[in-house]
């Protein structure tokens, strides 16, 4: 049997026809009714001109929308192309153009961000039509009148496409930025990704009748893979979360009787730390899965003994890997699941290596490298980069240093790459480094990561001023502001009158970590 997305989707509706895929505020999308707007969807992207393997764009906040929107596009034969909901213009023109995106689903406006008019002053030459999700602006054609277009094509076509649909065909193309400050297409196919979430569901006891409250952003691999994908496959209900804030998602659990809430550490330290924590029923929670910070091993019993998860797992994942490298077992103690990232998933080796290539002893400090069927097939456009991350030999170098015990669970250690983690989003300063650029204001800019209470790590930004200019960190601040996600904007600012530099004129990071210090 051929494991593709629009496949699952297909079987789902008929194993759990009348479960409750989707709820969403006032919206109940049962499964079997999820199966056939998938099609709908997917005759009006056929309508729209889209044909097997073109890019198809999604930037918007967590809305079931979004959900169908993914689901049609890649029953159409299409790759989904999630943008980052915190993008300004500038990163998400980007996006669109590296990847020839031809349809964008997206909102007017959200948070004060306004999508559309940022999209519109990009150049984009690849992009045929804007469709909004909800709501309506200038030059955008709204779900409704998009959807109406399906009436053109025939429901059989898809059935052929879903039918000629094969497994190692692209489902997504994830954006992740490297060390060369420019954001980089992640393929992977629809067959790796199903298996990978299926082990993760497997280990989680993901099951059919859990609700889901998906938190983790539907743009991002956890919010998308192991959130809705994840669900669909188990016959859970997804309930989609757009703002994260402590007391309306403790509301959510206590009113919608919520079992499963993957986040990261701060999601469940803000619940701990509420002053109204007392007044919530949270009793239904049974599933947790964290990562992407340092976990206090007081934090993993206080979930199962405060707030009652009975599965409480940590996982280590990165794009380049579908999301998925190793995970905690649900049995665990509370100190293994603190302070490492668990074991390979089944079928994925893991090694940790040393400078000379070889695999370091136990304890001892090494990458991380993966081979296995969760390996994307490269980076899009961009044989050099994909060369230069998985070798001959099909291990994917992913430049984090971890040790591995004896029992082959991974401690995350350090990063190559210098990437930090705020508050679960992944910050590549390179990248930080070249927008801050563009400001004209600097002659030097370097961005390290520093420890946050609250965020685990946020960023600081050290410059030198280019001549005749004096900016002030505030100043610094403030522009950032505008010109990137929040999550990217450096929380602290030094002005220096020049880098710390080694004989061949690289910037001494570790200097400059000490001075943070």
């Amino acid at each position: 049997m051929k494991r593709t997305i629009p496949r699952l989707i297909q079987e789902s509706g008929q194993k759990f026809a009348a479960r409750i895929a989707i709820e969403d505020e006032d919206q109940q999308i049962r499964f079997d009714d999820l199966a056939n707007i998938a099609k709908r969807v997917a005759r009006a992207c056929v309508a729209a001109g889209v044909q097997p393997g073109d890019r198809v764009a999604v930037w918007a906040p967590n809305l079931h929308e979004w959900i169908l929107a993914a689901i049609g596009l890649q029953s159409a034969g299409a790759v989904l192309v999630p943008l980052n909901t915190r993008y300004k213009g500038a990163e998400a023109g980007y996006i669109m153009r590296a990847s020839g995106a031809r349809l964008l689903f997206t909102l007017d406006e959200f948070l004060g961000t306004r999508y559309v008019e940022m999209i519109r002053q990009q150049d984009l030459p690849d992009l045929e039509r804007i469709v909004l999700l909800r709501g309506k602006a200038d030059g955008a054609q709204t779900w409704n009148d998009f959807l109406d277009e399906a009436e053109a094509i025939a429901e059989d076509e898809i059935d052929r496409r879903i039918e000629a649909l094969e497994p190692d065909a692209l489902s997504d193309l994830l954006f992740t930025s490297g060390t060369t400050g420019n954001p980089k297409g992640v393929m992977t196919s629809h067959a790796q990704n199903i298996r990978a979430f299926e082990v993760w569901s497997d280990v989680v006891g993901l099951r059919d009748g859990d609700r889901y409250l998906v938190v983790n952003p539907f743009f991002h691999a956890f919010g998308y893979k192991a959130g809705w994908l994840a669900s669909f496959m188990r016959g859970a209900t997804v309930l989609p979360h757009l703002v994260f804030d402590a007391a309306a998602v403790m509301e959510r659990i206590t009113k919608d009787r919520i079992s499963v809430l993957p986040g990261p550490p701060t999601l469940y330290q803000s619940f701990l730390s509420h002053p109204n924590f007392a007044d919530y029923d949270l009793s239904s929670l049974r599933m947790a899965s964290t990562g992407a910070a340092a976990i206090p091993v007081d934090l993993i019993r206080q979930m199962r003994d405060k707030l009652g998860f009975e599965t409480v797992v940590t996982a280590y994942g990165l794009t380049e890997c579908c999301g998925m490298v190793s995970i905690c077992r649900p049995e665990d103690d509370p100190e293994t699941i603190a302070t490492t990232s668990g074991r390979a998933i089944p079928g994925v080796e893991v090694r940790c290596i040393g400078e000379d290539g070889l695999e370091v002893p136990n304890g001892e400090p090494g990458e991380i490298i993966v081979r296995g069927y969760n390996v994307m097939q490269g980076y899009f456009n961009d044989p050099e980069a994909t060369a230069e991350t998985i070798d001959a030999e099909g291990w994917l170098h992913t430049g984090d240093i971890a040790t591995m015990d004896e029992r082959g669970y991974l401690k995350i250690t350090d990063r190559i790459k210098d990437m930090f983690i705020m508050g679960g989003f992944n910050c590549y300063p390179a990248e930080i480094e070249n927008l801050m650029y563009g400001s004209g204001e600097f002659a030097q800019v370097a961005v390290i990561g520093v420890p946050d209470e609250r965020m685990g790590e946020v960023g600081m930004a050290f410059v030198v001023p280019a001549p005749g200019k004096s900016p002030t960190p505030e100043s610094v601040i403030a522009w950032c502001r505008e010109q990137m996600a929040n999550y990217k904007v450096p929380r602290r600012v030094e002005i220096l009158d020049e880098m710390p530099m080694n004989a061949s004129g690289k910037v001494l990071k570790y200097v400059l970590r000490e001075a943070a210090k």
